[in-house]
C-alpha cells in the first residue's frame, strides 16, 4: 500500500498524480468561506454603544469587516466620530473578543457550496489550511461550530505568529506545518489582505467575489476570481493544471 503522504486518491473524476506533490490550498475565513459579518458586526456595534457611539447601519458595515477585530474596532470610532486612542482600541479588543466568543455565529452561515467542495478536497488527499487575522483561538472555534474543522489540521490566526496577512509568512507557516510545497499552493480570499499576502508569498490566489473588500474584486490582481464556490473546481485546474486535470 503506498505511504499517505504519496498516494493518488480517486474522487468521482478527480485524480491527482502521486508522482506530484501534493496541491496546497490556503482559505482565509471572514467573508470567504463563511458569511461572518452579521455578527462580528453586531459585536462592533454592541462595544460601540457602550462607548458612547451610535450603531452603524447595515448597509454601511460590510465594507469595515476584514483585518482582524481591532481594526475593525477602529475602522468603528473612526466611521461613528473622533479615532479611537491606542488605549481605548486596546480596551475595546478585549471586549470585542468576549462578546463575540459568546455569539460567534448567531448570524454565521457557510456560503453556498463550501461544504461540498471541503469533502471533495479531502477525498482528493489536498492539504488544506485556514489563514486568518481573527484570533486563533476563535477561528477554530468557529470552524468547529460551522462543522468544518475537520477539514482544517492547520489554523494560522492574526495572534499565532508576530505578524498577520499581508506579510508572507503567515502564509509560508501554514505550508510549513502542512507539509506542502509552495510550488503547488493557491491563497483563496475575498480581500486586499489576503490578495496582497498571496503576491507577497509568490503564490497564485483565488478571489471570491462576494465577501468584504474595500476595493473592487476586480483591483485586487487575483489570479482568478469566481462569483460561487461551483466554479472553484475549474479555478484550481486553470492555476494547478497538472495536479487537477479534469475537475469541472
Amino acid at each position: 500500500m503506498p505511504a499517505p503522504g504519496a498516494r493518488a486518491r480517486q474522487a468521482g473524476h478527480n485524480t491527482i498524480r502521486s508522482t506530484m506533490p501534493r496541491p496546497t490550498l490556503l482559505f482565509d475565513l471572514d467573508g470567504t468561506l463563511a458569511d461572518t459579518a452579521g455578527d462580528l458586526c453586531e459585536t462592533m456595534n454592541v462595544i460601540l454603544a457602550r462607548h458612547g457611539r451610535a450603531r452603524i447601519p447595515s448597509s454601511r458595515v460590510r465594507h469595515l469587516v476584514g483585518g482582524g477585530a481591532r481594526l475593525l474596532m477602529e475602522r468603528g470610532f473612526k466611521e461613528t466620530g473622533p479615532a479611537a486612542s491606542e488605549e481605548l482600541l486596546d480596551r475595546t479588543f478585549e471586549e470585542f473578543i468576549a462578546y463575540y466568543s459568546e455569539h460567534i455565529a448567531d448570524h454565521t452561515e457557510l456560503w453556498p457550496g463550501v461544504a461540498s467542495l471541503l469533502q471533495r478536497l479531502e477525498e482528493a488527499d489536498v492539504l488544506l489550511a485556514v489563514c486568518t487575522n481573527k484570533v486563533e483561538r476563535l477561528s477554530r472555534q468557529l470552524l468547529e461550530h460551522l462543522g468544518i474543522d475537520k477539514y482544517f489540521p492547520v489554523v494560522i490566526g492574526g495572534d499565532t505568529l508576530s505578524v498577520k496577512k499581508p506579510d508572507p509568512e503567515h502564509l509560508f507557516e501554514a505550508i510549513r506545518l502542512l507539509g506542502g510545497d509552495r510550488k503547488a499552493t493557491i491563497m483563496v480570499g475575498d480581500s486586499e489582505t489576503d490578495i496582497d499576502a498571496a503576491k507577497n508569498a509568490g503564490l497564485p490566489s483565488i478571489c471570491v467575489s462576494f465577501g468584504y473588500t474595500r476595493q473592487p474584486v476586480t483591483e485586487l490582481g487575483a489570479d482568478v476570481i469566481i462569483d460561487h464556490f461551483d466554479e472553484f473546481p475549474r479555478a484550481i485546474a486553470t492555476l494547478l493544471p497538472d495536479h487537477f486535470s479534469g475537475w469541472r
